[in-house]
């Protein structure tokens, strides 16, 4: 999935150092400090939840070219320059490994696709953060091969790049310097989860994962939910084109060229759930997530702990998560997640309507129209 749309011509070497916002939840409680071990620091900390601290993110790697048979190790190392402690969301960095796409990979100047997970997630809690202290560091070293499509020998281009907008009004980015080194092609990594159901089945649903009686019949009604609100969103779009509070609500300013964009997206995502054989799996438990997707590998959808507590339709339910994963796919939607939540889908839609319409909660919200807007 090509997660950015632009790339940066950096120095190697350069440090690019750039304000992050210390939190974006309102939760109390412990957080795990820069190292990811040892003692914890409470957010008692002077003025942690709203400090605006400076990081400076450097990446690095020991190799010039890459055989096929070799692993893309980078060494990210992120370094808090402030006066005071900052945290920084965890998914957001590389302290428990790629869990999104965090990295802007390239080659021979056109980036490639990030092959691994994208989520929904809930609001992030306190056991969500990592805390840098002051002029404190936090280094990982990370395989980009196992999420990055490699598959075409050439030079390859690496740099570390996270936005940290989750569900407030802020944009803020960490953005390291590049590094280049030659890299074979090699088969992209495989998992189960990259396969996908047999044509036989199209327009069904197949369960995974060891799903309960009692979760089928929930996925049963969400997919049916997902399918009535797809069905909507295209009706709603093959109607007058315009400058509706429906449409600049999240999807921001009107042009014809981006509602057929919106129509279009809709349109195969209607296709994927009445037409397709889509894969439900139960075997995810985090609490944090609703769900998530491999986004080249249709049409087989992952859900989580928090996806069983949401509500069949409505604001962030069951049917509006199954609309979000869907429009992930690359041969459906292709949608990233630039921003989270209600809040701040509709200031994207204001400051940035090209990412609205690449923004997969600003599909979920205009799918479930809660509250309704004409």
């Amino acid at each position: 999935m090509n997660t950015f749309r632009r790339q940066f011509k950096l120095w190697i070497g350069c440090v690019a150092v750039l304000p992050v916002l210390a939190a974006c939840a309102s939760e109390s409680g412990d957080v795990t400090p820069g190292d990811g071990q040892g003692e914890t620091l409470g957010t008692t900390t002077d003025n942690l939840d709203t400090d605006l601290g400076r990081v400076a993110v450097s990446l690095s790697t020991d190799q010039s070219a890459l055989a096929a048979q070799r692993g893309l190790a980078v060494t990210v190392t992120m370094t808090n320059t402030a006066n005071h402690a900052v945290r920084l969301l965890k998914w957001k960095t590389p302290v428990d490994g790629i869990n999104e796409s965090l990295f802007v990979v390239a080659r021979d100047g056109a980036e490639v696709a990030y092959t691994g997970r994208v989520y929904k997630r809930i609001a992030p809690r306190a056991s969500d953060y990592v805390v840098l202290r002051a002029g404190e560091s936090l280094t990982r070293t990370v395989d980009l091969a196992e999420t990055y499509d490699l598959s075409v020998t050439g030079h390859y281009t690496v740099h570390f790049r996270a936005d940290t907008a989750y569900a407030g009004n802020f944009r803020q980015e960490l953005v390291s310097n590049d590094v280049g080194l030659w890299v074979e092609g090699r088969p992209s990594a495989s998992t189960d989860a990259q396969e996908s159901g047999p044509a036989e089945l199209a327009g069904t649903i197949t369960y995974t994962g060891g799903c309960t009686a009692s979760e089928k019949t929930a996925l049963q009604t969400g997919f049916n939910g997902a399918t009535t609100y797809a069905n909507g969103a295209v009706s709603y779009l093959n109607g007058t084109p315009g400058s509706t509070p429906r449409y600049t609500t999240w999807f921001g300013a009107y042009t014809s060229a981006r509602w057929g964009t919106a129509k279009s997206h809709f349109a195969k995502i209607k296709d994927a759930f009445d037409t397709k054989n889509v894969t439900l799996d139960c075997s995810c438990n985090d609490s944090g997530v609703y769900a998530y997707v491999y986004p080249g590998s249709p049409y087989k959808i992952y859900l989580c702990g928090a996806f069983w507590s949401a509500p069949q339709t409505g604001t962030d339910s069951k049917a509006g998560t199954l609309v979000h994963e869907m429009s992930h796919f690359t041969v459906v939607a292709g949608t990233d997640d630039h921003a989270y939540g209600q809040s701040a889908c509709k200031s994207l839609a204001k400051s940035n309507p090209t990412n609205a319409l690449d923004n997969a909660d600003s599909h979920e919200y205009f799918a479930e129209n809660n509250p309704p807007q004409n």
